[in-house]
C-alpha cells in the first residue's frame, strides 16, 4: 500500500511538472508569435475593450466597497492607539502595495479570464481553430496573442482604478462620515507613498498578474477538449488555477522585491 501511494504521488508530481512545461512552452509560442509581423493592433484594441473596459464597472464598484469597509474598520482600530491621523497612510499603503493588485487580479480572473478561456474553448470545440489551420492561419498569432497582450496590459490600469476607488471610499468614510480632517488624511497619504517603490512595484505586480491570468486562460482554452463539458471544466480550472497562482506569485514577488 505504501508503494502504491508513493507511485501515485510520483505520477501526480511528474504530471504537474509536465503541465508546467507545456504552459511555459505555450507562453513562449505566444511571445514569439507576438513579435512577428503583421502586428494586429486593431485586434489588441478590440480585445482590450472586451476584457479591460467591460471590467471597469465591477472593478471600480468593488474598489469603492472595499475602501468603505476598510476605512471604517481601520479607523476604529487606529482610534484605540490614538493614531487615527494616519488613516490615509495606512489605507494608501495597504491598497497600493498589496490589496489593490491582488483583489483586481482575482476579480479579473473571475470575469475576464473565465470568459477568455470559454471563448477560445468554444472555438476549439466547434472546430474553428482547426479551420484556421486549414486556411494556413496561425490561431496562436490571430486569436491567442491579441487576447493575452490585451489582458496583460489592461491589468495595471484596472488595478490603478481599483486603488483610486478604494482610497476614495476610505476618504468618504474617514472625512465625511467620521469627521477626520481632509487635510490630515491627504497629507498622511502623500507623505507615506513613495513612487519608486510603492507605485512602481504595484504596477509591476499587476502586470505580472495580468500575464499569469492571460497565460493560464489562453492555455486552458486552447487545450480544451471538443465538448461543452470540457469547455466548462477548462473555464473552472482557469479561475481556480489563476487565483492560486496570483496568491503564490504575490508572495514570491513581495519577497524578491522587498516590497
Amino acid at each position: 500500500m505504501l508503494r502504491s501511494a508513493v507511485e501515485r504521488l510520483g505520477t501526480r508530481t511528474l504530471g504537474s511538472i509536465g503541465e508546467l512545461g507545456r504552459i511555459a512552452r505555450f507562453g513562449g509560442r505566444i511571445v514569439s508569435r507576438s513579435l512577428r509581423r503583421p502586428f494586429r493592433f486593431h485586434r489588441i484594441v478590440r480585445e482590450a475593450y472586451d476584457y479591460g473596459v467591460l471590467s471597469l464597472a465591477i472593478v471600480c464598484a468593488s474598489g469603492l466597497a472595499v475602501g468603505l469597509v476598510f476605512g471604517l474598520q481601520l479607523y476604529y482600530v487606529l482610534v484605540r492607539f490614538g493614531a487615527e491621523e494616519t488613516l490615509g497612510a495606512v489605507v494608501g499603503l495597504s491598497m497600493i502595495r498589496e490589496l489593490g493588485p491582488v483583489l483586481t487580479g482575482l476579480l479579473v480572473t473571475g470575469r475576464a479570464g473565465s470568459a477568455m478561456a470559454a471563448e477560445i474553448g468554444m472555438m476549439v470545440a466547434t472546430e474553428q481553430i482547426d479551420g484556421m489551420r486549414t486556411m494556413a492561419v496561425d490561431p496562436v498569432k490571430f486569436v491567442v496573442a491579441p487576447k493575452a497582450i490585451a489582458l496583460t496590459l489592461s491589468m495595471p490600469l484596472l488595478s490603478a482604478l481599483f486603488i483610486v476607488a478604494s482610497i476614495f471610499g476610505s476618504y468618504l468614510v474617514g472625512v465625511r462620515l467620521l469627521g477626520l480632517e481632509a487635510g490630515i488624511f491627504l497629507a498622511s497619504l502623500e507623505s507615506a507613498v513613495v513612487f519608486d517603490t510603492d507605485i512602481v512595484g504595484s504596477g509591476l505586480k499587476a502586470l505580472l498578474f495580468g500575464a499569469l491570468v492571460a497565460l493560464i486562460a489562453t492555455f486552458r482554452g486552447y487545450t480544451t477538449g471538443r465538448s461543452t463539458a470540457e469547455v466548462s471544466r477548462s473555464t473552472t480550472s482557469t479561475v481556480v488555477t489563476g487565483s492560486v497562482c496570483i496568491l503564490l506569485a504575490d508572495y514570491i514577488f513581495t519577497s524578491l522585491w522587498g516590497f
